[in-house]
């Protein structure tokens, strides 16, 4: 569980999260199909921030699918809080 400040200070929020390692790379997965997870950039980085955060090298974000086929969705940040394109490990 990350226990997080939301933008502001105004209000904490805790997110269950699995860290996970594939070749070489370490992966924070949150699964935004079970909580609701609303991350800014900011957040992104500090999860990602190897000394004060949790430490990876990308985030991946489960949300609900698109298409009624599909089990889930999901986003891939790098650990500077941009968005990836894709990832190869993960």
């Amino acid at each position: 569980m990350a226990t997080l400040e939301h933008p502001g200070g105004s209000r904490v929020v805790k997110l269950a999260f699995t860290k996970m390692q594939g070749a070489g790379n370490d992966f924070v997965v949150i699964d935004g199909v079970t909580q609701a997870v609303d991350l800014s950039m900011g957040q992104v980085k500090r999860i990602a921030d190897r000394r004060r955060g949790i430490g990876c090298d990308q985030i991946l974000l489960l949300t609900p699918p698109d298409d009624p086929d599909a089990d889930f969705r999901y986003t891939i940040y790098n650990a500077d809080g941009s968005r990836a394109g894709q990832c190869g490990n993960g």
